[in-house]
């Protein structure tokens, strides 16, 4: 099988879904308004609520949603072939996930702005408000260390990539400080020499960390954890248009740049996909993920597919940017849909790897020798990154190399294999990056909702204390399970932890559709919530007694297997009460109006 037919497949799949079922949506289920009157312009301070432009709060929302997950999680799943994964993601991301996202970024600026911890106490009650607001704190905090694992993983002792990833961050300030106040012609000059400069940093890169700096930026897989952490805690700290829009709306060009250069590689090139379309490992056993092909792929997949991250983005700091009710259905439809596309392409670039080459990147050597397999291009890999590339896992190695080879192939561009690697890694690395610091500012978003149950003035944003503790702690809380968990554990965390808080989303935001009177359209969300939820919590359940409290502990991580096992209990728990909280709702809905229709 060749990649050609099946990225054609998935490009028609994509352009009727948001032809067709978003304008659905906007019309009949959510009735979009062409109206300013949004959260942006009534609060507006300079800080979090500051009105930006459609493409550049799309730029920001695509960013801020796009990290890890789409990229990782179809790498990981396509040790059980192209097949399954293929077939999830287009079908999640066009009648699942860019639902979820419509249906709450739409939801969190007709209220004021609100978190979805917020939204489910205005909607659902106040207990459900506290455990949503505790679920999501639970499952952000394992999300961003799953994040914070890929990119530690691929930049340990890689000089080369420090430098390009480092150089992202005064790039973006120095974009911030011109954004500000600047016109579009400003905004234009200097998104444009971002871009250069980010492809310098790329170039340039290979010269700097084969000179004097090489030592300095050779950073082991702990020191760049540390460094992650302070930068998320500055970037949550930070005002958002220093350092955190402007870093999102530069990555983007990268990220969709890269993409369509992706896609455009893949017609072009048109490689085999050596992965066969279903493996051996979908009865389980499989030496990358844990578990059979259902329900494991579905949560190793994950983001690509539906995110409930994506609902703290969406009713985040994307709400407090968006300056017109009607680009809701650009910003939380399409950009899913975009990022749908980017899980597409980075399933096949995996895929057109030897198989026996993806299995010695992901998994461990000792592990490796146990398959009976031999490398058969992995060598050379190597040799032309001046990094030793096996063992490498978390997916994101693998996906740098799959991308490389299709740029390679194309016209004008051998020999630049070891370039076109390092670019991969840095526009991995600026996906999750940029998820990375938006989540740790939802985060403290929602710590200091939490701290104002205590004392109302802690959970004003402008409260620089406030600020500073939540940040703080939410960056702290994250950094410790990142130094002390491994990508095999942390990933199917994040999995479970991720859909379980879509599951919730999707509980809101069906009562959303029931009590605005719409209800005859709320199987939208209901038919999802229906497969994610269920999925999820068995899935959920045979992790906690096979992998966590089963593999783990049998191996003599012990703490951490229990560590895991109460997270994923405690996620669960939340979403099965949420569920009832939601069941709750809908029926003191239909019974008021029941009682109305029989007084009138």
């Amino acid at each position: 099988m060749h990649a050609l037919p099946v990225m054609l497949g998935a490009l028609g799949c994509l352009a009727i879904a948001w032809r067709y079922y978003s304008a659905f949506l906007a019309t009949h289920v959510l009735v979009l308004r062409d109206t300013e009157d949004v959260p942006a312009h009534r609060h507006r301070d300079g800080s979090n609520y500051v009105p930006m432009g459609k493409w550049v709060a799309f730029g920001h929302h695509f960013a801020a949603i796009t990290g890890a997950g789409p990229l990782v999680g179809p790498v990981l799943a396509a040790q059980f072939g192209y097949l399954p994964g293929l077939l999830w993601l287009i079908i999640g991301v066009c009648m699942a996930g860019a639902v979820h996202d419509f249906v709450i970024l739409t939801g969190s600026i007709r209220r004021d702005g609100m978190s979805l911890a917020e939204i489910a106490r205005q909607e659902l009650g106040e207990g459900a408000s506290l455990v949503a607001a505790v679920g999501i704190l639970f499952i952000l905090v394992v999300a961003m260390a799953a994040m914070g694992s890929v990119i530690t993983g691929a930049l340990a002792h890689s000089p080369w990539g420090v430098f390009t990833i480092g150089m992202s961050v005064p790039i973006a300030i120095c974009m911030g400080f011109a954004f500000r106040g600047g016109d579009a012609r400003t905004i234009q000059i200097a998104s444009a020499l971002g871009v250069a400069a980010l492809l310098a940093g790329v170039v340039g890169g290979e010269r700097v960390a084969a000179g004097g700096w090489g030592a300095w930026l050779t950073l082991s897989k702990a020191q760049v954890g540390w460094a992650l952490i302070i930068y998320g805690f500055f970037a949550s700290a930070l005002p958002v248009w220093m350092l955190l829009v402007p870093r999102d709306y530069l990555s983007s060009y990268m990220k969709i740049g890269t993409i369509l250069l992706l896609v455009v590689g893949v017609m072009v090139v048109n490689p085999s996909l050596e992965m066969p379309p279903v493996t051996e490992y979908v009865s389980g056993g499989g030496p990358v993920i844990p578990g059979k092909l259902y329900p494991f792929v579905f949560i190793t997949i994950a983001c690509g597919a539906i995110s409930g991250f994506h609902g703290l983005i969406a009713s985040g700091t994307t709400p407090k940017i968006v300056s017109n009710e009607a680009h809701c259905r650009t910003i939380g439809y399409g950009a899913m849909l975009m990022e749908g596309l980017v899980g597409v392409t980075a399933l096949l670039a995996a895929s057109a790897l030897e198989p026996a080459d993806y299995f010695a990147i992901n998994v461990s050597p000792e592990k490796y020798a146990t398959l009976g397999m031999n490398p058969v291009e992995l060598q050379h890999f190597s040799e032309v990154v001046h990094e030793e590339l096996a063992g490498r896992a978390g997916g994101a190695v693998s996906l740098a190399i799959g991308m490389a080879k299709v740029f390679e192939k194309l016209p004008g561009m051998s020999g630049l294999l070891g370039y076109w690697y390092h670019f991969a890694i840095m526009f991995e690395a600026l996906f999750i990056l940029t998820t990375i610091d938006a989540g740790t500012r939802v985060g403290r978003f929602v710590v200091q909702e939490l701290m104002g149950r205590l004392h109302a003035p802690l959970a004003k944003p402008d409260n620089l204390g406030a600020n500073l503790l939540a940040s703080l702690l939410i960056a702290g809380t994250w950094g410790f399970l990142l130094q002390t968990g491994e990508i095999q554990t942390i990933w199917p965390m994040l999995g479970i932890s991720n859909q379980l808080l879509a599951s919730i989303a999707l509980v809101v935001g069906t009562v959303l559709i029931v009590r605005s009177g719409r209800g005859r359209y709320a199987w939208v969300t209901a038919v999802p919530l229906a497969f994610v939820a269920t999925t999820t919590l068995y899935a959920g359940a045979l992790s906690i007694r096979d992998n966590f409290l089963g593999a783990m502990v049998a191996s003599g991580k012990v703490w951490q297997g229990w560590l895991n096992a109460g997270l994923c209990v405690v996620m669960m728990g939340c979403c099965v009460i949420i569920l009832g909280y939601g069941a709750q709702a809908i029926r003191r809905h239909w019974r008021e109006e029941a009682q109305r229709a029989t007084s009138s």
